[in-house]
């Protein structure tokens, strides 16, 4: 029997498959998981698909279930290759390991096939020297030792490396199998969440469910005992509330529409401010206003296009470390003009320009 776990422990921890049968939605990769347990012989492993959808739960759960905790660490290497991603990693940690024996020790209840298996998190972060080394090791000591390689982006692998493994990718989890899993959850830790807090909640997750579980233990204590609102679901989530959302198209279009140019300097710059001293995160402004902005009637596809290359642009100078409140105004800036002259063709392409 497995000892209980801490009370303290995380939730996204906590409530980890320790079970290849209590993976959901990737049923090809627990079918192989499955097959590779009853017959002992596992080819190397390359997981890849968008962050929180099991990757690193399939690998642990199936190691769990091959090797008993007597010899698991003497069987299993986990590393997070984005803090251990040079070539004197896999020249030193990877490779002593590699090349260890393997005892012949059974253990009753777990296969224990002769090979150990290293689980390398965040693959794709590897330097390409280091990956070329990986590969050499792979080659090396590939009878006593098998990879799991885990990655968000299957194309950042060298090929030489990812043709040696079996490729799975891992899919987005729906809304419906999130809210069960927070259903659970609550249940076992006997909390009351009403079921249209938790569709709120894994709506705003992108099929991501180690995200909609933290999102869920945060709003759990923040709100210390009482009701999960809206407006907690919105604090730990960083959304942005939907009427700044719609207020930030409201004014815009008003202001157009005003004709009174001289005099939207202030006001949008005012609206900026609101936003910065009010902490929200202007890359999820960003996100939101394009989620908005698709649906809306009052703009053409020209100019939705046009504002949409410019969010492109303001969003890669976030990333570049420009000033936030200077990126906001350049927004509100750019929806200013494209409502002001929502005719002028050769304007609105101007626009996208520099």
């Amino acid at each position: 029997m497995a000892p209980s776990l801490p009370a303290a422990l995380p939730w996204v921890e906590k409530y980890r498959p320790t079970k290849i049968k209590e993976l959901v939605y990737q049923q090809e990769t627990a079918h192989l998981l499955y097959s590779c347990l009853t017959s002992g012989n596992l080819p190397h492993c390359l997981f890849y698909g968008p962050p929180g959808t099991g990757k690193t739960s399939a690998a642990l759960a199936f190691c769990k279930e091959l090797f008993p905790p007597e010899i698991y660490k003497d069987r299993v290497l986990e590393l997070n290759a984005s803090d251990e991603r040079g070539i004197k990693v896999v020249r030193e940690k990877i490779k002593r390991f590699a090349q260890g024996t393997v005892s012949t020790a059974k253990f009753e209840g777990f296969p224990c096939p002769p090979f150990k298996i290293i689980i390398l998190d965040e693959a794709d972060a590897i330097t390409s020297d280091a990956q070329t080394a990986l590969r050499r090791t792979m080659e090396q000591f590939s009878k006593i030792t098998r990879f799991f390689l885990l990655c968000n982006y299957v194309t950042r692998v060298i090929d030489p490396l990812a043709s040696r493994c079996a490729k799975f990718r891992f899919r987005s989890l729906p809304v419906q199998l999130q809210v069960d899993r927070l259903k659970y959850i609550v249940c076992q830790e006997g909390i009351s969440v009403s079921d249209e807090m938790l569709q709120t909640l894994a709506s705003y997750c992108n099929g991501d469910l180690r995200r909609a579980i933290m999102m869920l233990e945060s709003a759990y204590r923040l709100a210390r005992g009482n009701n999960i609102t809206n407006e907690i679901i919105n604090s730990v989530s960083w959304r942005v509330p939907d009427r700044i959302i719609s207020q930030i198209d409201s004014t815009c279009l008003k202001i157009s529409s005003s004709g009174e140019n001289t005099l939207h300097f202030s006001e949008l710059r005012n609206m900026a401010m609101e936003f910065i001293n009010n902490g929200y995160p202007v890359s999820e402004i960003i996100y939101q206003l394009c989620e908005a902005l698709i649906s809306v009637n009052h703009l053409n596809k020209l100019q939705k296009s046009v504002i949409m290359i410019k969010f492109a642009q303001a969003e890669k100078m976030l990333i570049d470390g420009s000033d936030e409140l200077l990126i906001l105004m350049d927004i509100f800036g750019i929806l200013f003009q494209v409502y002001n002259e929502p005719d002028n063709v050769e304007k609105l392409i101007s626009l996208t320009r520099g």
